[in-house]
């Protein structure tokens, strides 16, 4: 059975499409083999996504390998939530995701939540053209432990800030991260925010550390 669970995790780790397309399916298998829930997460899913991440990190793979094994690992967490729930398996965390208001760019956005939710976190994407007012809804509402901002055009980055100030403005202490193509470390540190990732995988590392 352990090595089911060997198999799943090595399979993420190929990246390669044909490997990963049958995790869902193997951990289907896991599940109706008694192998414990929180093992399959831990030792199969995370595991597997975790050494992925850091060959991407080494240029050993590249973004399609990452989305192939990401929505692999996506579809086998729709087996495995419900089950988590009733073993009392408790996510890592909760982040709540959007691009900001004026901003309809959601690909990137999209991919970190798939790589998020395969390292054990709750996602909540409340989608594109995300006004801070709405930001902060969201995270009265979802109580997240983190919020991540995302950005693809220059003329958007300003909302940025807006969203941390209104956030300090209603009180709220969650930790904001920011990201998307034209968002560099120095603009994070300029508007005050609590972390910022140049990629997908950057920011599974980035959000374990901020949970910490």
């Amino acid at each position: 059975m352990d090595n089911l669970v060997s198999e799943i995790a090595n399979k993420i780790d190929t990246g390669n499409p044909q490997q990963v397309a049958s995790v869902p399916g193997d951990v289907k298998q896991a599940v109706e083999s008694g192998i414990p829930v929180k093992e399959i997460l831990e030792k199969g899913l995370l595991d597997g996504m975790d050494r992925l991440g850091q060959k991407f990190k080494r240029n050993e793979v590249f973004i399609p390998e990452v989305l192939f094994a990401a929505k692999a690992v996506h579809e086998a967490m729709e087996i495995l939530r419900p089950l988590m729930r009733s073993a009392g398996v408790k996510p890592l965390g909760k982040i709540v995701l959007g691009t900001v208001k004026g901003d309809l760019h959601d690909i990137g956005k999209h991919l970190v939540g798939i790589v998020l939710e395969g390292c054990g976190l709750e996602v909540v994407d409340i989608g594109i053209d995300v006004s801070a007012e709405e930001f902060v809804k969201a995270a009265q509402t979802h109580q997240p432990d983190i919020v991540g901002l995302s950005a693809l055009l220059t003329t958007t980055m300003p909302e940025m800030p807006k969203v941390i100030k209104a956030f300090g403005a209603a009180g709220l202490n969650n930790k904001i991260i920011v990201g998307g193509a034209p968002i560099t470390q120095e603009f994070a540190d300029q508007i005050g925010a609590d972390g910022y990732s140049p990629n997908a995988s950057e920011t599974a590392d980035l959000v374990k550390k901020l949970l910490q």
